[in-house]
């Protein structure tokens, strides 16, 4: 793998991330379905298993098996990296997660701690139906002792994966299969892991404070640069960590942007993450207007792609939006 800066896709960032982690960390294994001779569903974990040999296995198709394993192989020394190939097959092994993984530093009076990072994908592509459609963060952030991720750019999701596993706790890091096959960027490969958390301001503006993370991310940009572009310049910041959650950008944004506040996503709207963003900001006292939460509605994603796409927001709905934020005041 070659240091200092490579230029690849989405994708090619996560392999470049999973590559450096195996080679820096002896202990580290990576598992799950078909994702050694097969290279993963989207191809994501292609050579891997060549370079790494019994580190990088397959495994039968149990996710209750797949994270039941990691959870003892984490508490016993390993940084095991496993794969969902869906999120909604995640809720197979919740158990594995929400009763054992999360609670292992707390029981065991810090002696032992549960270094493992769970790597699934989730969100709308064509023809994905409504058992493969799903966007699960918030069941996931519900959860006291997760550590939750939705990265949306080759350096996110590079570097996210890097700092999820040299973290002690467990990492759920959720990608949306429609960026793996985006377009190359040249990423940096050569920094020491990051502190996990933090976000980014991807643009600025005085109209309102727009919150996003996640694939929805593009499209909430291409709102903000429409929106400047009518004279409606916004601030767009993006928060790929979902837990630990940079509230302290959100609420100095919002105070600064009027009092103003969107929250976008692409899951459903209903006691969706937004909803908590917007929760912090009102207990903070920085809104001055009603906030808007952009989601998907209450209903399950259907197959025909134009059904899907009209429920999922677009630029053009939630520019609408914003915009009429923007004009109360």
């Amino acid at each position: 793998m070659p240091e200092g800066t490579i230029t690849v896709n989405y994708s090619g960032a996560v392999n470049a991330a999973l590559w450096r982690c195996l080679a820096e960390l002896p202990e580290t294994l990576l598992y799950g379905e078909d994702v050694a001779k097969p290279g993963g569903v989207h191809g994501v974990t292609r050579g891997l298993w060549k370079e790494f040999g019994d580190r990088v296995f397959d495994t039968p198709i149990s996710e209750s098996a797949i994270l039941g394993s990691a959870v003892g192989a984490a508490m016993m020394g390993r940084r095991p990296i496993v794969e969902i190939m869906w999120a909604d097959f995640f809720l197979v092994a919740l158990d594995q997660m929400v009763n054992q993984a999360a609670n292992i530093r707390y029981v065991s009076g810090g002696r032992l701690t549960a270094p493992l990072v769970v790597r699934t994908q989730q969100g709308n592509s064509l023809g994905a139906c409504a058992q493969h459609s799903q966007n699960l963060e918030a069941f996931f952030c519900h959860t006291p002792g997760l550590r939750v991720a939705m990265p949306s750019t080759p350096q996110d999701a590079y570097d996210i994966m890097v700092s999820a596993v040299h973290c002690d706790d467990p990492v759920v890091v959720i990608d949306n299969r429609t960026l793996y096959f985006g377009e190359k960027q040249e990423i940096v490969t050569d920094r020491p892991p990051a502190a996990i958390g933090g976000s980014h301001v991807r643009r600025t503006g005085p109209g309102a404070t727009m919150v996003t993370w996640g694939a929805i991310t593009h499209r909430v940009i291409e709102a903000a640069d429409r929106l400047a572009a009518n004279g409606t310049p916004v601030t767009v910041i993006e928060t790929p960590w979902l837990n630990p959650f940079d509230t302290d950008a959100v609420l100095e944004s919002v105070a600064k942007t009027g009092g103003r506040l969107a929250v976008v996503h692409e899951a459903n709207t209903t006691a969706g993450f937004g909803a908590e963003v917007v929760v912090r900001a009102a207990e903070a006292g920085v809104l001055r207007q009603p906030p808007v939460r952009i989601g998907v509605p209450d209903t399950r994603i259907p197959a025909a792609p134009e059904l899907a796409a009209a429920l999922i927001p677009g630029t053009e709905r939630i520019a609408a939006e914003v915009a009429g934020l923007v004009a109360t005041g």
